[in-house]
């Protein structure tokens, strides 16, 4: 199956193959999550909510969007890498694959063309159409590896990328031994549904709505209940005008989960180099 995407008005149509194959893939993972009223139990309710936090805002937030992505903070090596992995679990696809896209879509924010997920094709486009509809330039490895030149030299990150999938196994044996069918049901397959789609809305959502700080050139809004869902992340004005700093909430009502990880692990003398806010922008918020 194929669609025809506009990519602006001056530029012909782009012919897109479905892949079956990411359909049937996200089609099954939501399916047996479904499942999941048959299968309550308070502890694997607890469960998924904490894989959502730990997978969802120190994995991607903290490790894939902020430390590797933009490098806003430094951490030792072996912390790094057990960041990533963190983020690998997420099953959001590898640490390459992950930093190039959102490197990209940097980039070339909302160019109908060169961002992965541009909101300029409109809400279902960039919280998931994109994925079902892949190009190339951005899932091909051979391609998409050049917007992460620093993962790609790294052959723990070379690994991460192409087995991340496989590490829900252990996950999943685990999560039974520990609470059986209810925990693998809420910790994998709840869990992994919830963290895409609150993940997605930053594509989307943030783009979309709420209010906008600063005048930059793209559509990114900070929108305050997308905020609560992704850890921080719904600060998305803020983080497009400075995508380098660690803080994506600036004033003290803009809850930033992410951020306080960042200041325990400073606390802990294991992040240097950390990215604040410009002393004048942050002086005249205050102000």
């Amino acid at each position: 199956m194929t669609a025809q995407l506009a990519h602006s008005p001056e530029a012909p149509t782009e012919s897109l193959r479905l892949s079956w194959t990411n359909v049937f893939f996200f089609g099954v993972i939501h399916a047996i999550a479904l499942l999941a009223p048959w299968f309550f139990s308070w502890p694997a309710l607890g469960t998924m909510i904490a894989l959502h936090w730990l997978f969802g805002s120190i994995g991607i937030c903290l490790g894939y969007h902020r430390l590797l992505t933009h490098r806003s903070l430094q951490v030792p090596q072996w912390l790094e890498y057990f960041l990533a992995t963190l983020g690998a679990l997420a099953m959001e696809g590898g640490p390459i694959f992950w930093v190039s896209g959102h490197r990209q879509h940097h980039l070339h924010t909302e160019d109908p063309d060169k961002d992965p997920y541009a909101a300029s094709r409109g809400f279902w486009w960039s919280h998931m159409l994109w994925i079902f509809y892949p190009r190339q330039q951005f899932f091909d490895q051979n391609v998409y590896r050049k917007y992460a030149p620093d993962l790609a030299r790294d052959p723990y990150y070379a690994w991460l990328d192409r087995y991340f999938l496989t590490l829900q196994i252990p996950v999943a044996l685990l999560l039974y031994l520990l609470g059986g069918w209810p925990f693998v049901i809420y910790g994998v397959f709840v869990r992994a549904v919830i963290l895409w789609h609150t993940t997605w809305l930053i594509n989307s959502a943030t783009h979309l709505f709420g209010k906008r700080r600063f005048h930059v050139e793209d559509g990114s809004r900070n929108l305050w209940w997308a905020a609560v869902l992704t850890y921080g992340e719904g600060w998305h004005n803020n983080h497009h005008a400075y995508p380098n700093v660690a803080k994506a909430g600036w004033q003290w009502w803009e809850l930033d989960i992410t951020w306080w990880a960042i200041k325990g692990l400073k606390t802990l003398g294991l992040a240097k180099r950390i990215i604040l806010p410009p002393q004048d922008v942050a002086t005249n918020l205050q102000g």
